[in-house]
């Protein structure tokens, strides 16, 4: 990210609003958009140089070149090394990476050999995903890795399994409302999993507490620029339990509402176009078809799951622990890094 430029001025968070909801949906559509991975070596080290730039005060205001060259480096580097993400474990690369894994899971009739196969995948992706993007300030060991994957894997898989064998059995339910219970059962595995990783790999924070920083006023942010100093250079407040509690459900939730409508919209729409006379008697467009679905749901709907909460949260200080009490900033407010 920009963030690990060379320059004490601070680039602007986004070009949108991000105390909006809306705000918050263009931001997330922007540095999830796949046309970044198109970007060569020298056009990355160009949008480098720009930023750069800007952050040392050669470069005198925002425009549209700086802000296309913030998105590509934001997409791109990661905060706290600089280098390069993975490509196909980027936020950019999101959809993409995870386009086959979905439509895998969400493949009408798979076996137990199959719903097994698909789950270890698919968190065998988060694992990489989240492993690539992690803070590197404070690496996670591999033992700690190691068991959060093995519990997400377990958990997921039991769930499939166990629903799976559970709705057939369900006597007072039509065929119909079934075949629709068992199209969401990769949904149900999926954010199970999904939202016990995040408390697993994160729990040391809920025990230790994260970072708390005052809301600067503006007067604050001209007096640091007088100094030569950025934001990031505010000294923290101190650790938060709270805070940290507050940050991890947040983001376990959103690791649910990022997966529910492409876990969900697309089996039950597959489910109405089956019953067209064209798909059944066309079975072999049943793939391709799937695949669309999920292509297209994913693209409009992930930036709206990502805007649910905001990146940098600011909550009152009063809401934290006594020790934090009147050392707020603007208005009593303090600000701290959800996370991802």
């Amino acid at each position: 990210m920009s963030s690990s430029l060379p320059g004490n001025r601070e680039l602007p968070a986004s070009q949108y609003d991000l105390s909006t909801y809306w705000g918050r949906v263009q931001h997330s559509a922007n540095i999830s958009d796949p046309r970044t991975l198109l970007v060569n070596k020298a056009g990355l080290e160009h949008a480098k140089d720009l930023i750069t730039g800007y952050k040392q005060g050669k470069i005198g205001g925002m425009n549209a070149e700086l802000w296309k060259a913030k998105k590509i480096v934001d997409s791109t580097l990661h905060p706290d090394t600089g280098e390069p993400v993975f490509l196909p474990f980027r936020m950019s690369c999101f959809v993409l990476s995870n386009l086959v894994v979905t439509a895998g899971m969400l493949t009408p009739g798979l076996g137990t050999t199959g719903t097994l196969l698909w789950q270890i995948t698919n968190q065998s992706l988060n694992v990489a995903i989240n492993n690539a993007n992690a803070n590197k300030s404070t690496p996670l060991s591999v033992s700690k890795i190691a068991q959060s994957y093995f519990l997400a894997v377990g958990a997921s898989c039991s769930v499939a399994l166990g629903l799976n064998a559970l709705v057939p059995r369900l006597k007072r339910v039509s065929p119909a409302t079934k075949t629709i219970l068992t199209r969401l059962v990769p949904f149900a595995a999926v954010a199970s999993a999904g939202a016990l990783n995040v408390f697993l790999m994160r729990g040391e924070e809920i025990r230790l507490g994260i970072d708390i920083y005052p809301v600067l006023s503006e007067s604050d942010k001209a007096k640091l620029a007088e100094e030569g100093k950025s934001e990031s250079s505010v000294a923290s407040l101190g650790k938060s339990k709270k805070a940290a509690t507050l940050a991890v459900s947040e983001t376990a939730l959103s690791r649910v509402l990022n997966s529910s409508p492409i876990m969900v919209i697309p089996p039950l729409v597959l489910v109405r176009l089956q019953q067209q006379a064209w798909l059944k008697n066309n079975p072999r467009l049943t793939l391709p078809v799937n695949l669309g679905l999920i292509l297209g749901t994913s693209l409009f709907a992930l930036p709206l799951a990502l805007a649910a909460f905001p990146q940098r949260q600011s909550v009152d200080v009063t809401s934290l622990e006594e020790e934090f009490w009147g050392k707020g900033g603007e208005n009593g407010k303090v600000v701290f890094n959800r996370g991802i």
